[in-house]
C-alpha cells in the first residue's frame, strides 16, 4: 500500500513539475520581452553591411562564385525606396524595391485577439528594433552583374490587389546591368500562403551569365509584444543527403546557435523556416531534386543583431542570347497541417509538438476527423477524450479493480496500523499478507496512471501548438480553448470532480499521505485555473467518465467481497 501511495504521489508531482515548468516558460521566457532598442532602422534598407549575404560556394556542385560585397548592384537603374504595397484574400504585404525583400506581412484571417478583429496577426515586420523579413536575390559568378537584396529594382506600380474573380496575381521588378536583365516575379494565388519567386535572367550578352540564386529568412532574436504560450521560436530545416537516401534529416537550430555556428550543409528535397508559435515562414525550392546549400548568418543591423537561416542553390549556367528561369516558394503564414503537406517532404513537422510527436500526431489527426464531423472544437476534444477512455479501459478497470479491494480492507489496514504502528518491519509483514489474503496488488493501480501520464502531455503540445483551436470557440462563455477559462468554472468544475473522485479511492492509512490527497485538488484547481481550457476540458471529461467506471466497478467489486465473506 505504501508503494503504491509512493509511484503514485511520484507520478503526480511529474505531472505537477511539468505545469509548473510550462507556467514560469510562459512566463518569464525571454522570448515575449519587447526589443528596447531607440535607434530608428532605415526603411529604404541601403546601410545594411556585407555580412548579411551568404558566403561564396554553395553546393558542392558549383564552387566558382564569390561572397556578395554588399554593394547595391545596379543601383543606378531607377528603384524607389517606397515600399510596394500587395493585398490578397489573406495576405497585405510591403516589398522594398530595394532588394525586392518582404518587408511586412500581415495575416488577414487571423486577428491579434478576438475583441480587435480589424488588427490582423502581423507575421513579417521591419521596424524601429525588430526585424523579421525574407530576404532573395542572385550572387554572379566571378563579379558577373547580378542583384541581391540590396539592389534597387524598378517596379512598374505602387499597389498591386487581387481582384474579385481573380485567382492569382503577378507583381514584377525588374533590374538590368550591362547586358543582364533580371525580373523577379512575386506571384499570389488566391486562398494561398505560399507564394511563388521566380527569377528570369535574360542575357543579351555574347558571354555566358553564371550564378547563383539564394533565400533568407531574416530575424531579430527577440521576439515583440507577449506570447500567450511558450513555444519553440527558431530555425529550423530538413532534408536529405545528396545519394543518401529517403532518409529525412530535421534539425532545429537557435538564433543564439547561428551565432555561434557557421551552418553549411548540402541537403536535397529540403526546405528551411522560422517557426513561432501558430505561424511560420519558409523557403522551398521548387525543385526538390536540386542540391542546396543551407547556411546560417549572423549580422548587424543598425546596431543590433539580426540572425539569417537560408539556402543557396547550385550555379546557374545562362548562355549567350539567352533566358533562364529559377524559382522558388515562400510560405507565410499559419502552421495549417493541409497547407504544408504538399509544399515539401517534412514540411507538417514545422507544427512543433516536441519529444511526444509519436503520440501527439494521432491525437490531433482524430481531433481533425471529429472537428470535420461535430464542427466545433470543443466537442472534438470531448469525443477525443472519450476515444482515449476506452483505449484505456482495460488497464484503468485494473486500477479500479485494485483499489476497490484496497477501499473494502481499509479498515483491516487500520487496524493492522493500530496493533503494530511502532514496529514498521512488522507492520509491513502483514501488510503483505493481508495483500495475499485479500489478492491485492499494490501496484496495480499506478501504471495505467503512467500510461496515460504521457498522452496527456501530448494533448497539451497538441492543444497549444494547432493554429486550427486558436480563437476557437466552445460553448457559452468559452470563447477560445486555447486560453484560460475567463470565469474559471472549468478548472472550478474540474477540482470538483477530482474531489469526488478521491472519495471512491481508499483513504491513505498514513495521517501525512492523508493530508497531502485531500490538498491535492485544490494544487491541481489552481494550476489548470491558468491552463487552456480546451486541455482542463479533457481532464474535466476524463475524470467524469473515469468517476463513472470506478463507481460501476467498486460496487461489483464490494459485492463480490461481501459474497465470498458470506459464503465463507
Amino acid at each position: 500500500m505504501e508503494q503504491r501511495r509512493l509511484i503514485l504521489i511520484i507520478a503526480l508531482g511529474f505531472v505537477l513539475i511539468l505545469l509548473w515548468q510550462a507556467w514560469l516558460e510562459d512566463n518569464s521566457s525571454s522570448e515575449r520581452s519587447n526589443v528596447t532598442q531607440t535607434t530608428e532602422q532605415a526603411a529604404d534598407g541601403n546601410d545594411r553591411p556585407a555580412d548579411d549575404l551568404p558566403t561564396s560556394g554553395g553546393p558542392s556542385t558549383g564552387g566558382d562564385v564569390p561572397s556578395g560585397d554588399g554593394n547595391d548592384a545596379g543601383s543606378g537603374s531607377g528603384g524607389s525606396s517606397d515600399r510596394v504595397r500587395v493585398e490578397t484574400d489573406v495576405l497585405s504585404l510591403e516589398i522594398d524595391p530595394n532588394g525586392g525583400v518582404i518587408r511586412q506581412a500581415d495575416l488577414l484571417e487571423y486577428p491579434v485577439e478576438l475583441d480587435q478583429p480589424d488588427e490582423p496577426v502581423r507575421l513579417l515586420q521591419d521596424s524601429s528594433g525588430f526585424t523579421y523579413v525574407a530576404q532573395s536575390g542572385l550572387i554572379g559568378a566571378k563579379n558577373a552583374p547580378a542583384p541581391d537584396h540590396h539592389a534597387a529594382f524598378r517596379v512598374e506600380e505602387p499597389e498591386y490587389r487581387l481582384a474579385d474573380g481573380e485567382s492569382a496575381l503577378e507583381v514584377p521588378m525588374t533590374w538590368e546591368e550591362d547586358g543582364i536583365r533580371v525580373t523577379k516575379t512575386y506571384v499570389f494565388k488566391r486562398g494561398s500562403y505560399a507564394i511563388d519567386l521566380r527569377y528570369t535572367v535574360e542575357n543579351t550578352t555574347d558571354a555566358e551569365w553564371r550564378g547563383q540564386q539564394y533565400r533568407q529568412l531574416t530575424r531579430s532574436g527577440s521576439t515583440p509584444g507577449m506570447q500567450l504560450m511558450y513555444t519553440y521560436t527558431g530555425g529550423v530545416y530538413a532534408g536529405t543527403p545528396p545519394g543518401g537516401g529517403d532518409r529525412l534529416n530535421y534539425e532545429k537550430i537557435e538564433f543564439d546557435e547561428m551565432g555561434k555556428i557557421k551552418l553549411q550543409k548540402d541537403l536535397q528535397d529540403g526546405w528551411a523556416a522560422i517557426i513561432q508559435h501558430y505561424f511560420m515562414s519558409a523557403w522551398v525550392p521548387s525543385n526538390p531534386e536540386q542540391v542546396n546549400q543551407y547556411y546560417t548568418l549572423k549580422s548587424q543591423n543598425d546596431g543590433f543583431t539580426v540572425y539569417s537561416l537560408g539556402l543557396m542553390s547550385a550555379v546557374t549556367a545562362v548562355a549567350p542570347q539567352s533566358t533562364e528561369t529559377l524559382e522558388s516558394i515562400l510560405y507565410v503564414g499559419p502552421k495549417i497541417q493541409s497547407n504544408l503537406d504538399p509544399l515539401a517532404t517534412g514540411l507538417h513537422l514545422a507544427v512543433d509538438f516536441g519529444i511526444l510527436t509519436v503520440i501527439s500526431e494521432p491525437i490531433f489527426w482524430l481531433l481533425d476527423f471529429f472537428h470535420d464531423w461535430v464542427g466545433n472544437w470543443g466537442w472534438a476534444i470531448v469525443l477525443v477524450t472519450l476515444v482515449i477512455k476506452l483505449l484505456f479501459l482495460w488497464p484503468s478497470a485494473i486500477s479500479y479493480r485494485s483499489m476497490a479491494r484496497m477501499r473494502a480492507v481499509t479498515p483491516k489496514m487500520q487496524a493492522l496500523k493500530e496493533r503494530f504502528g511502532d514496529d514498521k518491519q512488522r507492520l509491513s509483514q502483514e501488510m503483505m499478507k493481508l495483500y495475499q489474503k485479500e489478492k491485492i496488488n499494490p501496484l496495480g493501480g499506478c501504471l495505467p496512471i503512467l500510461i496515460q501520464i504521457p498522452v496527456f502531455i501530448a494533448l497539451y503540445w497538441v492543444l497549444v501548438e494547432s493554429v486550427e483551436l486558436r480563437q476557437a470557440p466552445w460553448i457559452l462563455w468559452i470563447d477560445d480553448l486555447t486560453q484560460k477559462d475567463p470565469y474559471f468554472i472549468l478548472p472550478l468544475l474540474m477540482g470538483a470532480s477530482m474531489f469526488l473522485q478521491q472519495k471512491l479511492n481508499p483513504a491513505p492509512v498514513d495521517p501525512m499521505q492523508k493530508k497531502i490527497f485531500q490538498w491535492l485538488p485544490v494544487i491541481f484547481t489552481v494550476f489548470f485555473a491558468f491552463f487552456p481550457a480546451g486541455l482542463v476540458l479533457y481532464w474535466f471529461v476524463n475524470n467524469l467518465l473515469s468517476i463513472v467506471q470506478q463507481a460501476i466497478i467498486t460496487r461489483r467489486v464490494e459485492k463480490q467481497m461481501a459474497a465470498q465473506k458470506g459464503s465463507s
